[in-house]
């Protein structure tokens, strides 16, 4: 697991990236896509369109009774965005992975990360399991992003009975992979869906999305 040590900052640019976000096919494409948005990203996400889905599984995860002293995993954790949605929320030992390296020079500078680490979900973790009490994934899931399938692999790492918190945009909801996964992981026994909501995403861009909290069975290896 390579741990974030020395950070170069991403050089500004004016260029809008949301509205070509949602066409993004490959693993290489998503990158090159984040690492040249970063420099603008909380600027054009959190400010302009008024990220929703940070703060809503921040409240999730403390509506699903997950204590303030719990280890959590925020995969995808981009500029740190869902950190800093944490760490407001009362949680204090925060981890956090990405797979652009810029998007994580951005999420040092929260400073609400205890390890923050690159990683490409879809080739897996480099952590044990049962490595965390909880873990959050908001706006990974997506087209280019992380395919449907690497829900797994975030229950993985996660300890028996404990909590993932999904947040995804309709877009990819619609496109149906992502609900047919959370059936098919409470259909093996993986875990059980414990709460759908429906709600704002990115409300000034008119973006809707879906929080999915769900429990981690006891005594499950995922």
């Amino acid at each position: 697991m390579a741990t974030v040590h020395d950070v170069r900052l991403p050089t500004v640019s004016d260029e809008r990236f949301l509205p070509t976000s949602y066409g993004l096919e490959e693993t290489a494409q998503t990158l090159a896509h984040y690492e040249a948005w970063a420099a603008t990203y909380d600027v054009e996400i959190g400010e302009e369109n008024r990220y929703a889905q940070p703060g809503r599984c921040t409240h999730a995860l403390v509506a699903s009774g997950v204590g303030p002293d719990a280890r959590i995993l925020d995969v995808g954790c981009g500029s740190g965005l869902s950190g800093v949605a944490l760490a407001r929320g009362g949680y204090a030992s925060i981890d956090g992975c990405d797979l652009s390296p810029a998007m994580l020079a951005l999420a040092v500078g929260t400073g609400v990360y205890g390890t923050l680490f690159e990683a490409d979900l879809n080739e897996g973790l480099d952590l044990a399991d049962d490595a965390y009490d909880a873990a959050t994934a908001v706006g990974v899931f997506s087209f280019g992003h992380i395919r449907a399938g690497a829900i797994r692999e975030v229950l993985r790492v996660v300890r028996p009975g404990g909590t993932v918190v999904v947040g995804l945009n309709d877009h990819f909801w619609d496109e149906g992979s992502m609900p047919a996964e959370f059936e098919a992981v409470e259909a093996d026994g993986i875990a059980a869906v414990m709460s759908r909501e429906h709600g704002a995403h990115l409300p000034t861009a008119g973006i809707e999305g879906w929080v999915i909290t769900l429990r981690k069975a006891d005594g499950i290896d995922a």
